[in-house]
C-alpha cells in the first residue's frame, strides 16, 4: 500500500514540475526582457519611459557618425515588423547581422557580434518569444549606412556555449554578460573603422551616449581598483545593476539598463558580479 502511494505521489510530482516548466517562449521572453534589455532600443522612448504597450515596435534613432538608423520594429507585424520573416532568417540576424534582403544591420548598435555564444535552445526560444509578442503596426526610418565597419565577434562568443557550461557561476555570468552586450558599451571604439577595441580596452569605459537624459559616459567595469570595480562589494555591484545607484550612492542614467537587469534572478544577477570581478584591470 505505501509503496503504491510513494509511486502514486512521484507520479503526481512529476506531472507537476512538467506543468511548470518554462516553455521555449517563457525563457526567450525573459531573456529579451531582462539581460539583453531588448526593449532599450526597439521599444519606442515616451516623455515617461519605454512605451510598453507597443514594446519592441521600433522606435530609438542613432545618428551617429557610421550610420544614422532607427532601432526597427521586432514584432510579429507582416507589413513593418518581422512576421514574414522565417525563423532561419531571424536566427541569420541574430547571428550574422543581415537581414533577409542581405543589407547589413548597424552593428555597433546591434550587438549581433554577441549571439553567436547562445545555446541553440535559448536562440529558439529568442524566436519563438518573437512571434509570440503582439504585433504592432508601426514603420521606422530606412536606415543611411554612412561607412562599412567590419562584423568583429566579440572574443569567446565564436560559437554556442555548451548547455553543461552553464552549471559554472563564473561561466554562466559570461554567458549572460556577452549575451547582454555589457562590453559593447563599456568599451570605446579603436581607431576611426576598425570598431570596437576588444583587444586593448575591454571594459574600460568611456563611450558616450547622447539622449533625453544629457550624455552619459559608459563607466569602466574591469576588476581596476582605482578606475573600475575592483574596491566595490559585491552588493554595491548588484544595487548599481539592478537599481542603477553607484556605490557613492548617486544615480546611474540611461541607457545602462538596470530598470531590466532588475527582473533577473538573483542566481543570474549573482552570475554576472562574478564574472566581472574577473575581467582583466585596465586603469
Amino acid at each position: 500500500m505505501m509503496r503504491g502511494a510513494a509511486f502514486a505521489f512521484a507520479g503526481l510530482l512529476a506531472a507537476t514540475t512538467a506543468a511548470f516548466a518554462e516553455t521555449p517562449a517563457e525563457r526567450g521572453g525573459y531573456l529579451v526582457n531582462t539581460i539583453m534589455t531588448c526593449n532599450n532600443c526597439h521599444t519606442p522612448m515616451g516623455p515617461n519611459g519605454p512605451q510598453f504597450d507597443k514594446a519592441l515596435s521600433g522606435g530609438v534613432r542613432f545618428d551617429e557618425p557610421p550610420f544614422d538608423v532607427t532601432a526597427p520594429n521586432i514584432t510579429p507585424d507582416p507589413e513593418t515588423g518581422i512576421g514574414k520573416w522565417s525563423d532561419a532568417q531571424i536566427k541569420t540576424a541574430l547571428l550574422d547581422g543581415v537581414r533577409p534582403t542581405g543589407a547589413p544591420l548597424a552593428e555597433e548598435v546591434m550587438p549581433t557580434n554577441f549571439y553567436r555564444i547562445l545555446t541553440p535552445g535559448d536562440l529558439d526560444g529568442i524566436v519563438a518569444y518573437l512571434r509570440s509578442v503582439k504585433p504592432v503596426s508601426n514603420k521606422v526610418r530606412d536606415p543611411i549606412y554612412k561607412m562599412h565597419l567590419p562584423h568583429k565577434i566579440f572574443p569567446s562568443a565564436e560559437k554556442p556555449m555548451p548547455e553543461a557550461d552553464l552549471a559554472d557561476k563564473v561561466q554562466r555570468g559570461r554567458y549572460l554578460a556577452t549575451i547582454g552586450h555589457c562590453m559593447a558599451c563599456h568599451t570605446p571604439f579603436g581607431a576611426p573603422g576598425t570598431g570596437t577595441d576588444f583587444q586593448n580596452s575591454l571594459g574600460k569605459g568611456g563611450r558616450e551616449f547622447p539622449g533625453p537624459w544629457g550624455v552619459s559616459i559608459s563607466r569602466n567595469i574591469t576588476s581596476s581598483k582605482t578606475a573600475g570595480l575592483g574596491d566595490w562589494s559585491d552588493a554595491e555591484i548588484k544595487r548599481a545593476l539592478t537599481e542603477g545607484v553607484r556605490k557613492d550612492g548617486t544615480k546611474l542614467k540611461p541607457p545602462m539598463g538596470f530598470r531590466y537587469y532588475g527582473k533577473m534572478t538573483d542566481g543570474d544577477v549573482d552570475a554576472v558580479v562574478a564574472f566581472l570581478r574577473t575581467v582583466p584591470a585596465k586603469d
